[in-house]
């Protein structure tokens, strides 16, 4: 089935790209300038968790949801570098879990259920929200601060209801969701690196 050409102009997509991804850097930059020592304290969270025995908690709804399984595949796994495996669970893998505890308890609970299931005081949550306004993660959160388990939000779009209730906000300066995406997954990257390198030593050292 054939579809119909949209109408108008012809749009030189070259270009509309090179714009796209100048916008996309032009956020990060701006992110670098600003969220400096909130990164270098999440990833000092991070590292103490690690090192204690504890374990991050991930979760985040739709992009965020893929970012924190990324994240947290990044720990369980490696970065670029041979290392121990770092406990790290992203709340969002088990799709009969999920489905199970949304239809018994609603969705606004699914992460506050897991959090209660697997958080225990000295981990560490990471929650993901573009918006900050998702009320499965703010519920989750609540939950974490009634464990003993500190929680590290990465946000967007001033920070929305989770800005008061994480207790390390990582607000990416930008209310364009994609591009505070983008900019979530190069944070997460940058915590991860400074993680392994505290473990492993910088690269170019």
């Amino acid at each position: 089935m054939s579809h119909p050409r949209p109408e108008g102009r012809p749009v030189d997509t070259a270009s509309r790209a090179r714009r796209i991804l100048e916008e996309s850097a032009r956020v990060k930059r701006r992110a670098a300038e600003v969220l400096g020592p909130e990164i270098a304290q999440a990833a000092e969270w991070v590292i103490q968790t690690f090192e204690s025995g504890g374990k991050a908690l991930l979760f985040g709804n739709g992009g965020s949801a893929g970012d924190a399984q990324h994240i947290a595949a990044e720990w369980t796994g490696r970065l670029s570098r041979e290392r121990q495996a770092f406990p790290a669970i992203a709340f969002t893998t088990n799709g009969s879990e999920l489905t199970a505890l949304g239809n018994d308890y609603g969705f606004d609970r699914v992460f506050a259920r897991l959090m209660e299931a697997h958080g225990r005081a000295g981990d560490v949550a990471i929650a993901i929200s573009t918006s900050g306004n998702s009320p499965n993660v703010a519920r989750a959160v609540e939950a974490a601060r009634s464990l003993g388990v500190r929680s590290i939000g990465l946000l967007g779009k001033g920070g929305g209801e989770l800005l008061g209730k994480v207790d390390l906000a990582l607000v990416v300066p930008c209310d364009d969701t994609q591009r505070i995406q983008e900019c979530h997954i190069t944070i997460g990257h940058a915590i991860a690196q400074l993680v392994d390198e505290r473990f492993l030593g910088e690269e170019d050292a």
